[in-house]
């Protein structure tokens, strides 16, 4: 059980820190003018990124280990949700991100606000997947 109260921990630290930059975050972000919201975003997702990536990966991990281990189909379930937030990020957001971290901030507008409002639905799917993970956890150890 051990592996799958790590996973759930994993899972809803990414599916918490989602939900945070879906709630809080980027909403205040898309209050400020077009130059400062993009400003705001680029230091930030850098810094998000990493963390969100790698708690996707711990928590994935500990899913698959916890099925093969503890032979817990509901945590196996679990660490393929989280995981799966690596190929949306890698395949369907990446291109948001890479227009938005190639447009120098005195140059951001309409466009901008476009992509960083596509980026915050692109996100919440995300969020979504963390928290049926941390759902898919919850059932194993129930």
């Amino acid at each position: 059980m051990i592996l799958t109260v790590l996973g759930l921990a994993a899972s809803t630290a990414f599916a918490g820190a989602a939900l945070y930059v879906n709630l809080a975050e980027h909403p205040a972000r898309l209050a400020l003018d077009d130059t400062n919201a993009l400003r705001q975003w680029k230091p930030s997702y850098a810094k998000g990124a990493l963390m969100q990536a790698s708690l996707a990966m711990v928590g994935g991990l500990l899913g698959l280990a916890a099925w093969l281990v503890e032979g817990s189909l509901a945590a196996g379930i679990g660490g393929l949700l989280v995981l799966s937030a690596w190929p949306w990020t890698l395949f369907v957001i990446a291109p948001v991100n890479n227009r938005l971290k190639a447009t120098p901030p005195d140059q951001a507008g309409a466009e901008t606000r476009t992509l960083l409002s596509r980026w915050g639905q692109l996100h919440a799917v995300r969020t979504l997947l963390g928290l049926a993970s941390a759902a898919a956890y919850i059932a194993a150890l129930v």
